[in-house]
């Protein structure tokens, strides 16, 4: 098939990229490169250097009429989400929207969009978060993203464009980038790998969902074979909190480094955890890499990256 991945030259989707590419299909690459890598675009995908929200994405889906579309592209700072919510509208938003006029008048069939398990939830009221779960989110940015959930039921129900939301835990692995996506558990190796100490927040207690991005693109690829519409997890069902987090890569990098407590961060979710059963069942999906075994996994990687090891 021929499919877009927006955003594949960042983290999450250029790994979905490699999957795609070795399952033989023709890939092209949206991504305007403020957050991604050109360098991590993989060798047989066609990269398009364009915004979102752009005119040229009407020219480029007029000119290749893709089938599928993997949405990854996005504002994923909550604090910036926080900070402007106009701005953040605008991408997760308007961008959407540019895309999807787009795509449903030049041949699109299905949508797999990159969504939130956390910031959709807000704080459990039963743990594990299953897709039932009340609907709290507590900043733009994970309102934006249940926004573009109902927009893509709409263009469903209207124009017949297929989709599956697809509602991640935390997700780390290679190629976080430790800066634009700020991700934890990349921001504490980079810094250990400095030599600089990495702080943890409050009591270190707040728990998360960790999910390996390996499972993150198993996930995709069976979206992509799912006969249907419908909004899955994509976590363990396990809470990991930020000191056990930071003690397993603390052990793989920077053994002598000392624990280092700072204020906590006013409004900070306390504790999120998502339920995989119901994407169990519907796309036969299940998460394979437990926790410290992808964190070591993950130290090693961005180790290895500078030579240090």
């Amino acid at each position: 098939m021929k499919i877009l991945v927006t955003g594949g030259a960042g983290f999450i989707g250029s790994h979905v990229c490699d999957a795609l590419l070795a399952a033989g299909h023709d890939v092209h690459v949206l991504d305007d490169l403020s957050g991604g890598f050109r360098e991590q675009v993989p060798e047989g995908a066609h990269l398009h250097e364009v915004d979102i929200r752009s005119e040229g994405v009407a020219a480029l889906w007029a000119e290749h009429r893709f089938e599928v579309m993997f949405h990854l592209a996005a504002q994923m700072d909550v604090r910036r989400s926080v900070a402007d919510p106009r701005f953040d509208a605008d991408i997760n938003v308007g961008g959407l929207l540019n895309l999807m006029e787009a795509g449903r008048q030049n041949g699109l069939k299905k949508v797999i969009f990159s969504s939130t398990g956390g910031a959709i939830y807000g704080e459990p009221v039963v743990a594990p978060q299953t897709e039932e779960h009340p609907l709290q989110p507590l900043s733009p940015y994970g309102i934006t993203k249940l926004c573009s959930e109902k927009y893509l039921f709409f263009y469903e129900d209207t124009h017949g464009v297929e989709y599956i939301a697809l509602r991640y835990g935390n997700v780390y692995g290679p190629r976080q980038n430790p800066h634009g996506e700020a991700g934890v558990v990349a921001i504490f190796c980079e810094r250990m790998l400095d030599g600089k100490q990495p702080v943890v927040n409050g009591d270190g207690k707040q728990t998360r969902d960790y999910v390996h991005v390996k499972d993150v693109v198993a996930a995709n690829m069976a979206a992509l074979d799912y006969d249907g519409c419908g909004v899955f997890n994509v976590g363990t069902g396990v809470e990991t909190d930020v000191v056990t987090l930071f003690e397993a890569l603390r052990d793989e990098l920077a053994p002598e480094m000392p624990t280092e407590y700072g204020p906590g961060k006013p409004g900070e979710q306390r504790r999120s955890v998502l339920s995989y059963a119901h994407t169990q069942e519907g796309l036969g999906w299940s998460p394979t890499i437990e926790a410290r075994e992808g964190l070591v996994e993950t130290a090693r990687w961005f180790r290895d990256r500078r030579g240090n090891g």
